[in-house]
């Protein structure tokens, strides 16, 4: 277990002599603690989206190809992919840009996303018009209640599940509760995406693949893990209770490269907060997160959480552990609460509780 140490995570600093571009940027956006995110936007814009169309040119071929598929493939999936997804995350809850500027906003879902494995509009209409709505609650189409959430085998299936019917399950959840503009933004993007790349099939369909389809795959399984870890530990006689059903990691360099996304708790209790905002609000909030029985690891993230359940590993979870209001006495007891909050919970016990 650990005490309670001292915030590294990142939170806002006014920059006080900016630069003649950061001037100019500030002038876009609404809200100055973004401008990080539109540095993000320009990197990508100079590195990855010239190599995707580089991938493309017919005088590109043999092993020149292969070098530029291979920068492309390392950029997106070790460098860019974490810190994209979570601006991704981030401009969904909150707009990017000024009003005067709102077209923008479709650079970020219709020019980068796809390069990312990102849909077009999917990923608000999911994350926006239902996982928060729901709370990873049993309408909640992604929901991590009803497997067993320390299992290998709970995870490949609910993995394969997703793959193969969430989108379906989507579209039906946003029929049922009426919510025709996120039905027709994501069929939308959806469909788009899938004739973009049939199209660029008949051009060249090994850069097609590299450049779209195996992001795609990988971002959905990317995805999914992460929703599983950040709702792995559910209290199921208050699954509804935001405090129970998510989890924070703090004090982690991911943090820093991925917007505080480790605050996964207090991102439920109030989705529309900065991100810059998260450390010093959970440091406020102390209290209730001790009283709610709040779990909270510190100098891991949700990559550590999910491997060291599928390995079951709690003893290393269980160092990692911050014992909030000092509830526990040993790394045994900690584990015991751990493993509680990792079991399936049936659907008729659900419906009883």
């Amino acid at each position: 277990m650990k005490t309670l140490l001292p915030s590294t995570d990142p939170v806002y600093q006014k920059v006080e002599h900016p630069s003649w571009l950061d001037e100019k940027l500030l002038t876009l956006c609404q809200d100055p603690r973004d401008l990080p995110f539109l540095h993000l936007i320009i990197a990508l814009s100079v590195t990855l989206l010239p190599l995707a169309i580089l991938l493309f040119v017919p005088g590109v071929t043999d092993w020149q190809w292969w070098v530029v598929a291979i920068a492309y493939q390392g950029l997106n999936n070790f460098y860019f992919k974490g810190p994209f997804g979570l601006m991704l995350h981030c401009t969904s809850h909150r707009i990017l840009f000024k009003k005067q500027y709102k077209f923008l906003n479709n650079y970020i879902p219709w020019v980068l996303g796809p390069m990312f494995g990102q849909t077009p509009e999917t990923y608000f209409s999911h994350h926006m018009g239902m996982h928060h709505p729901e709370n990873n609650l049993p309408d909640d189409r992604s929901s991590t209640m009803f497997y067993q959430r320390d299992s290998l085998a709970g995870f490949l299936h609910y993995l394969s599940d997703f793959i193969v019917l969430g989108l379906p399950r989507l579209f039906h959840y946003f029929i049922i509760m009426k919510k025709k503009k996120l039905l027709m933004r994501s069929a939308r993007g959806e469909f788009v995406f899938i004739a973009l790349c049939v199209a660029l099939c008949f051009v060249n369909w090994q850069a097609t693949v590299t450049v779209f389809i195996l992001p795609l795959v990988i971002s959905r399984i990317v995805m999914m893990l992460g929703n599983w870890a950040q709702h792995a530990f559910i209290r199921s006689e208050t699954p509804g209770n935001c405090y129970t059903n998510s989890i924070t990691c703090i004090n982690t360099k991911y943090n820093h490269k991925c917007w505080n996304d480790g605050y996964h708790i207090s991102h439920h209790l109030k989705p529309a907060m900065h991100w810059t905002e998260h450390p010093t609000s959970f440091r406020k909030n102390i209290a209730q997160y001790a009283d709610n029985e709040a779990i909270v690891f510190d100098g891991i993230h949700f990559l550590h959480v999910f491997f060291y359940l599928m390995t079951k590993r709690y003893d290393l979870l269980a160092r990692n552990f911050v014992n909030l209001g000092d509830r526990y006495a040993s790394d045994a007891e900690v584990i015991e609460l751990l493993e509680s909050r990792t079991r399936k919970i049936s659907r008729q016990d659900y419906a009883f509780a």
